[in-house]
């Protein structure tokens, strides 16, 4: 008798609970922008591409007397030449892309079809080297960091327009890609979440933490903690290794899921990368 009450009871609570309906893309996207619009009322959407920078004034001013000579203005100058120059065969990085690969940045990361995977500027940058007989590119910074901030500046102003296709294998990436943003990882047992939503805004020791919307708009990046450009993954490595967890290999299908999620949550705001941050 008691063996039956109990099943009966665990029957009953499991026809009660109903599981959560997963969110669309849309729906993610829409309840993302709400957080942000109540967080920080004062805030226009548009200025969310200038990071900690809208939302602290004198910050902003420091920051803006920085842009008047920008320290990352050397990289744009050798990630020009190093786009225009010749591979062996003759050819150059135009040859890969669109548009000759100017104004085109805000398109990236995008689901190729036929591979079925998704695509970042870095990883177009190394494909097109391959294509083409050279050597792959290391990821995170040096070379291809300079190409990408050169293919980000000529892409200042556009909008970004991440899409994600109604395809299983688009929509999976996806869902990877939130997951990331949203697991608990490393002795800290934090997310990315943790600090670029939720804690928005306060402050770490001496540093405000920045929303997560906007994020992506200004990479490649020149960090004064590095004293160099560096890509979005070399700045998730460094997230990870902050909370005490081991990181992805960049590029890999962590991290550039990451980013496929990332950066359409900053759909409809503009390219003003490369960009400055402490």
């Amino acid at each position: 008798m008691n063996k039956l009450l109990t099943a009966t009871l665990i029957l009953g609570l499991l026809s009660a609970f109903t599981a959560p309906v997963q969110a669309t893309p849309e729906e993610d996207l829409k309840t993302f922008r709400n957080f942000f619009e109540k967080r920080f009322p004062n805030v226009p959407f548009s200025d969310y591409i200038n990071g900690v920078y809208a939302l602290d004034a004198d910050s902003r001013a420091q920051w803006e007397d920085i842009e008047e000579f920008p320290p990352y203005e050397l990289s744009l100058e050798k990630g020009k030449k190093l786009f225009n120059a010749p591979f062996a065969n003759g050819k150059t990085y135009a040859s890969c892309f669109e548009n000759g690969g100017e104004g085109i940045a805000n398109r990236y990361p995008f689901f190729d079809k036929e591979s079925g995977k998704v695509i970042t500027l870095e990883a177009a940058i190394n494909t097109c080297r391959e294509a083409n007989g050279e050597e792959p590119l290391p990821w995170k910074k040096g070379k291809i960091a300079d190409i990408s901030a050169y293919m980000h500046y000529t892409s200042r102003g556009k909008i970004i327009n991440v899409e994600i296709p109604d395809d299983p294998r688009a929509q999976a990436i996806y869902e990877k890609g939130k997951w990331e943003f949203y697991a608990k990882r490393g002795q800290m047992n934090m997310a990315c979440a943790d600090c670029h939503i939720y804690n928005s805004g306060n402050k770490v020791r001496a540093d405000l933490l920045s929303p997560a919307l906007g994020q992506v708009t200004h990479f490649p990046v020149y960090r004064s903690k590095w004293g160099e450009l560096g890509t979005l993954h070399r700045r998730y490595d460094g997230c990870n290794k902050q909370v005490r967890a081991k990181p992805y290999k960049a590029q890999g299908p962590e991290y550039t899921a990451l980013e496929y999620f990332h950066t359409y949550m900053s759909n409809g705001l503009e390219i003003n990368g490369p960009g400055s941050r402490k």
